[in-house]
């Protein structure tokens, strides 16, 4: 499977039974984690990259977003995600998320568990940089590195008992095709360093890096998530743009104009 996976009729079809496709993100163990990181959404323009079935849009929508865009490669995606939304303020584009084109400067971004199927994540980052609004927020999440490492993805057992997660290859980045609800998904696999020192490296400063973990609240209700306490299964991570340096005073400036000194006028 490639980048249009979902649109592949029996992967799609189990993809849509998946709890978090049914009820939306806010069933996810991660959520009270994620919206932890998110912004004021109120009246502004914000662009979610990978949107699925579109909940993250929608509930952006209804936290008051002036528009909502989601973009996703999966015409299925974008059919199912299209029928269950009433929100105005929302919109899809079919079309790559490392190869869109919008204004610069103009909106906030938001991304959730797509990005670990994207080949090269620098120039996505630098895109992501380009079309952030000032004071905007960029918030992720994606598979834990722990958890893409190997191909298998899968616990270690001995006699039907989860004995402990496996981590290998942990160094070794590249593509990783695993199983996934009875399909081969390729995914790229990248260390949680790469994916800090890219941010940093296209103009973002990080906020807050989580590794979610159920909490003693969600335990209660779900035994059953027990063992996602052994490892983490994600990573979210909250970036802004760093201000751009000002000039020193007693330095060049830009425009090659002599010093910069405090309090001089400007020629």
């Amino acid at each position: 499977m490639g980048n249009n996976a979902y649109d592949e009729p029996g992967f799609f079809s189990s993809y849509r039974q998946l709890e978090r496709s049914t009820q939306g993100p806010e069933s996810a163990m991660e959520w009270p984690q994620l919206k932890s990181l998110f912004p004021v959404f109120f009246g502004k323009r914000v662009l979610d990259l990978g949107c699925g079935f579109g909940g993250l849009c929608r509930y952006v929508g209804r936290e008051g977003a002036a528009s909502v865009i989601g973009i996703d490669s999966s015409e299925k995606m974008l059919t199912e995600a299209r029928a269950r939304t009433t929100e105005v303020n929302v919109d899809y584009r079919l079309g790559s998320m490392t190869d869109f084109e919008f204004p610069k400067a103009s909106f906030d971004v938001v991304s959730t568990l797509a990005l670990h199927y994207v080949e090269r994540i620098e120039p996505l980052f630098r895109r992501v940089a380009d079309v952030l609004a000032p004071g905007g927020s960029f918030v992720m999440s994606l598979e834990h590195p722990m958890f893409t490492a190997r191909a298998e993805q899968s616990w270690c057992e001995l006699g039907g008992k989860r004995q402990h997660w496996p981590v290998d290859g942990y160094q070794e980045e590249g593509p990783r095709r695993t199983r996934f609800l009875g399909g081969d998904v390729l995914k790229h696999h990248r260390t949680v360093g790469t994916y800090v020192n890219s941010l940093i490296d296209a103009g973002f400063q990080i906020r807050r890096l989580i590794e979610p973990g159920p909490s003693a609240a969600q335990l209660a209700e779900r035994p059953e998530w027990a063992d996602e306490a052994r490892r983490p299964m994600f990573v979210l991570i909250g970036a802004v743009k760093a201000p751009s340096p000002r000039p020193q005073a007693g330095t060049r400036s830009p425009r090659g104009r002599g010093d910069v000194r405090q309090g001089s006028p400007s020629s």
